[in-house]
């Protein structure tokens, strides 16, 4: 078979050794986030680097408790014209005081930290993307502007607005989530066109005090009632929509009966009808009996984005650069949720799962694959190069 013809980016020098070196930083700047300090130390990191970088940067206050944004717009020949919108997220779902016991270690081809695949190595790698077609004089096909946001894993409550209206004025989106597994084989993996739609909710049950000791039968526990619904409630899940409880706290003296309990549920659906009956039935339940109360409260939700047009469309050019590289590069709609289901439900052609390969995130043992960082960001120069 000919070979085929070159394209701008797939030739770019990409080193590995020097991605890792600007990502170890990133990784060893802990950014949980509900640590809204923290979260903004990431942000005042990225937004120094995309200044040095040529960028004009905007800061935009955080609210409702959490932490700010960077908007980095590059300069381009066709000024304001609707272009290329990077869109990801620096906050992680680890702790202050992981890397003591998830340090940014390399070993047997893999590279491990806390978010180091969710998601500071995909979206340091759209950097260099970007830094790398500067480098060599190309241009990218539209103005290119990086959205980093504070919120995403605790589904984007602060920051939804401010994505949908800079969406708005971008014709393409590009979101470097952790790429999709292939095989063992593929440092390439493939990408995501679409998301199920997920729902939170946050639950209250209410019993009856009394002493655990002199008194017990005298109460009603908010905990035993809690523990009724959460068994309920995750005995829902079926083929069209699962449901799951992650959170819960109640009670404050080991001898007394619990006046309160609280927690935190998520369902998500493969369809928005689903999603919709989802919801009908969490906030149809019922206390198990008279003398106990369950309150249940939708939280925030995630359109599903299912792919169109325009999205295969974007697909199909990614598919060709990948094909140049000489890997194949299958799409799928996907679980757990991300920003490109706001972008992608508002039409806007979105291209998603364009990060690094790995796996293991949100646990103690995330980390990313080296020989997946060169493909990766050779795949986002071109898109950012012909889109």
């Amino acid at each position: 078979m000919d070979a085929l013809p070159s394209h701008p980016g797939l030739d770019l020098p990409f080193d590995a050794e020097a991605i890792l070196g600007r990502l170890r930083p990133w990784v060893e700047c802990e950014s949980p986030t509900f640590d809204a300090a923290a979260v903004n130390r990431m942000m005042d990191l990225a937004a120094r680097d995309l200044a040095m970088m040529g960028a004009r940067i905007d800061r935009i206050p955080g609210r409702m408790g959490f932490g700010g944004c960077v908007r980095a717009r590059f300069p381009h020949a066709d000024g304001d014209a609707p272009g290329i919108l990077v869109l990801a997220h620096l906050d992680t779902v680890h702790p202050l005081g992981t890397l003591e016991v998830l340090p940014f270690r390399r070993q047997d081809g893999r590279c491990y930290g806390p978010g180091i695949c969710d998601m500071k190595g995909g979206t340091l790698l759209a950097l260099e993307a970007i830094r790398e077609l500067a480098r060599a004089g190309i241009a990218t096909s539209r103005p290119v502007t990086v959205l980093l946001t504070p919120d995403e894993e605790v589904g984007t409550p602060s920051t939804r607005d401010v994505i949908e209206a800079e969406a708005a004025r971008h014709a393409v989106v590009l979101v470097p989530e952790p790429g999709r597994p292939t095989d063992e084989a593929s440092p390439m993996g493939g990408v995501v066109t679409g998301r199920y739609a997920i729902a939170r909710f946050n639950l209250r049950t209410t019993g009856r005090p009394s002493h655990a000791g002199a008194r017990l039968s005298d109460g009603r526990s908010a905990i035993r009632e809690m523990c009724r619904q959460i068994l309920a409630i995750e005995a829902m899940t079926t083929e069209a929509a699962t449901y799951s409880v992650g959170v819960i706290q109640g009670g404050q003296w080991v001898n007394c009966v619990a006046t309160h309990c609280d927690a935190e549920a998520l369902s998500m659906a493969k369809r928005q009808a689903d999603l919709d009956e989802a919801v009908e039935r969490m906030l149809a339940l019922k206390a198990s009996a008279s003398d106990v109360l369950v309150e249940v409260h939708r939280g925030v939700t995630r359109p599903v984005w299912e792919p169109d047009e325009g999205a295969i469309k974007l697909y199909e050019g990614a598919r060709a650069l990948a094909a140049r590289l000489g890997h194949p590069l299958p799409h799928e709609s996907a679980g757990g949720g991300s920003d490109g289901n706001f972008t992608g439900a508002l039409g806007i052609p979105t291209l998603d799962g364009l990060g690094v390969l790995g796996a293991g995130y949100h646990t103690l043992g995330e980390y990313i694959r080296e020989d997946s960082l060169v493909p990766r960001a050779k795949l986002l120069a071109g898109l950012l190069a012909s889109v």
